[in-house]
Parts: C-alpha cells; sequence; structure tokens
C-alpha cells in the first residue's frame, strides 16, 4: 500500500516580481527603458560595487521601500534577473515606477 502523503506548505511574503535587463554602465543608475515584454533595462552607474547590491539600492530608492524588501531571486550572475519586491503590489510598482521616470 502506498504511504500517505500530506502536502507541506510555508508563509509566503505579498508582493510584486519585475524582470530587469542590466544595459551597458552609466554614469548615474537609470532605468533607461521598458522593453515590449515589460522588462526594466536599468543602466547602473559604473565601479559602485556588486552588481546585484547596486541593483538592490537604486530599486529600493526608485520605488520607495526598503532594500531589505527586494531580492534577486534568479539571475544571480546574468544580466537578466528576476525582482521581488515585499509589500508593494505590481500596480504599486508600476505607479513609482511612472513617477520616477517623469521626473
Amino acid at each position: 500500500m502506498a504511504e500517505k502523503r500530506t502536502p507541506k506548505f510555508s508563509q509566503a511574503k505579498m508582493g510584486a516580481a519585475v524582470t530587469v535587463r542590466i544595459g551597458p554602465a552609466s554614469r548615474e543608475s537609470e532605468i533607461a527603458d521598458i522593453l515590449a515584454d515589460g522588462t526594466l533595462l536599468i543602466r547602473l552607474a559604473k565601479g559602485r560595487g556588486e552588481t546585484n547590491q547596486e541593483l538592490i539600492g537604486f530599486l529600493a530608492q526608485v520605488l520607495k521601500v526598503k532594500p531589505a524588501q527586494i531580492e534577486v531571486v534568479a539571475g544571480l550572475s546574468g544580466s537578466d534577473k528576476l525582482v521581488t519586491i515585499v509589500d508593494l503590489s505590481p500596480s504599486g510598482v508600476e505607479e513609482r515606477i511612472e513617477q520616477y521616470r517623469k521626473g
């Protein structure tokens, strides 16, 4: 007789996810474009440090959240990344990115 299996659940955090492509470095970190598939093209400042930490710091400023609320969950060593933002809805992310781009 097969062993009875029970599902394992874990607490999940609420928030949003966004895809990011890191482009060529620039003088200042910026959202350079939003690609056709919705991916953010981000250019980070030259020589400021480790890419993922710089990305987290930049997105924290743009989205007006604490860096601890942002995590790179895929693409740690590549230029294409999946980033999660805890306690901010997808529409909230969109609004804050629009505010940033308007200046």
